[in-house]
């Protein structure tokens, strides 16, 4: 799965000064067990609150960390990516991921348009 570069600086940093847990984990609970979900939720909640406006946070954007998840999937396939390959990054059979994202694939008939044009050779025309 690909992770931009400033994810990943900031993923190395977070190793460099805690560590992981003894099973690899990056986030570890007390006595190096499992992270409880609720300690988990609470952090995402709190974290809502200082990103998000008041009006904000009082909708259900990015209420649970899982939003975070379909934000990224949605956003690999508006941004083009093909369908199996953003299956396979996400861990899906390419039938559940068009089930569950379609939705999200909006404006996508005059880029479509376009493609099917050029690949035809025609020249591509101007964007209405």
């Amino acid at each position: 799965m690909p992770v931009p570069p400033e994810l990943t600086a900031l993923l190395h940093r977070h190793v460099a000064e805690f560590g992981t847990a003894p099973d690899g984990r990056l986030f570890a609970g007390q006595r190096a067990e499992e992270l409880p979900k609720i300690t988990y939720l609470r952090a995402w909640q709190a974290a809502r609150l200082l990103a998000f406006t008041p009006e904000v946070a009082a909708t259900p954007l990015a209420a649970t960390p899982y939003a975070l998840r379909h934000a990224c999937v949605s956003t690999w396939l508006n941004g083009g990516v093909p369908a199996p390959q953003v299956a396979e990054w996400a861990g899906h059979s390419v039938e559940v991921l068009l089930k569950v994202y379609a939705k999200c694939l909006d404006g996508q008939d005059a880029l479509a348009r376009r493609r099917v044009e050029q690949a035809l050779g025609h020249s591509a025309r101007p964007s209405p």
